[in-house]
């Protein structure tokens, strides 16, 4: 499978899916190039309980509410039908299981995707893979000789596995208050947090911050000071679950330990504590393994940005990653925004190329119309 397109998205999650319901409209030729073997993207691999915490109409992709009201709050496995669903409604082009492997220079200002099925060359190119690839996990000392069960929120399904079992959950954000609030009804639980987590009031959830990103986005565009109530997307928003645990007391945490032994960990003041299993919730980075040859990601694990686009390399574009590619973007919600912003860059960018270029560009055209077989 190869082929050219105008543009050729990388990752086929909720990002991806944004950015190509936008391109879709530009006229532009784009191809959608996914590693999963079926729609869903990072959802396909979440706990098996969790729930967006925004209602279904503030947990949609651009141009189509999710079924449900306000009070709706959707599971994965709904997530999962509406995005699979989203794809046919669009008729978006998306090639799976594509391994995107580089990116590269191919001349004439284009550039080439390599993967596993055969190169694509582009005159954009747009990086949507997300975080989930690329866990977090802190090196505590002998966290190697420990010899219980280490495993990843990433790779945590239900709590089952861990019933009657002694468990430290690391990590003070939203996947750790919820799979906290779950773990605890089987098993014996300790919640590690770098400081004490920050809890929003109860009525508080993704609506209400999505409006906050809004608001303090417009705050800086008009070069003022954001007048916006503290809380962000990284505090705990009380979900059912987490209301429920803090009404059963386990919703208390303690500062982390110093080291692990064979058989647990020891605490800063010496004394130590068995563990079978620890849960790391300790987050993700930015998957960009595909562009680390072109030199343009930092020591931060980040890349340089004009809103989404690379300033190094001006033909690569970043959606969905959080905070530095948009306010809320790693949120269903708040990916269109920038996806829209994005698409319509692009768009008016190669409608500059083509006037350059005597307008002998090609567009309008699906990206299946123009590719090759492998």
């Amino acid at each position: 499978m190869t082929g050219h397109a105008d543009v050729v998205v990388i990752g086929g999650g909720q990002a991806g899916l944004a950015v190509g319901y936008h391109l879709r409209r530009t006229g532009l030729s784009f191809v959608i190039l996914d590693a999963g073997t079926s729609p869903g993207g990072a959802w396909r691999h979440t706990w098996q309980s969790l729930r967006p915490f925004s209602p279904a109409p503030w947990s949609s992709l651009p141009g189509w509410p999710m079924a449900g009201g306000e009070t709706t709050y959707p599971g994965r496995d709904e997530v999962l039908d509406y995005l699979a669903r989203y794809e046919t409604r669009y008729d978006l082009p998306v090639r799976r299981p594509v391994s995107v492997r580089s990116v590269e220079h191919a001349g004439n200002g284009h550039l080439r995707v390599v993967t596993d099925r055969g190169d694509w060359t582009a005159r954009m190119v747009v990086s949507a893979t997300g975080t989930w690839r690329r866990t977090h996990i802190p090196d505590y000392p002998g966290r190697d000789v420990f010899g219980g069960v280490q495993i990843h929120s990433a790779a945590y399904e239900t709590p089952e596995p861990f019933a009657g079992r002694r468990v430290l959950i690391v990590g003070g954000g939203n996947s750790g208050a919820q799979i906290l609030a779950e773990v605890s009804k089987t098993a014996a639980t300790t919640w590690v947090t770098e400081k004490p987590p920050v809890f929003l009031p109860d009525d508080v959830d993704g609506r209400v911050l999505f409006h906050r990103a809004t608001a303090r986005l417009k705050a800086l565009q008009e070069g003022r000071e954001p007048d916006i109530p503290a809380g962000g997307l990284g505090d705990i928003v009380m979900v059912p679950p987490v209301v429920e645990a803090r009404e059963r007391g386990v919703l208390r945490s303690v500062r982390p330990f110093a080291r692990f032994t064979e058989t647990g960990v020891v605490w800063r003041d010496g004394t130590e504590t068995g563990v079978d299993a620890v849960i790391w919730c300790t987050g993700f980075r930015p998957a960009l393994d595909h562009v680390t040859e072109l030199g343009i990601v930092g020591p931060d694990g980040t890349v340089e940005l004009d809103g989404t686009r690379s300033i190094r390399e001006p033909g690569l574009w970043f959606v969905g990653y959080g905070g530095w590619t948009g306010p809320a973007s790693a949120t269903l919600i708040g990916v269109g925004r920038s996806a829209r912003e994005t698409a319509r860059r692009i768009a008016e960018s190669l409608s500059g190329d083509d006037r350059r270029d005597g307008g002998a560009a090609p567009a309008g055209h699906a990206a299946s119309q123009r590719s090759g077989s492998a």
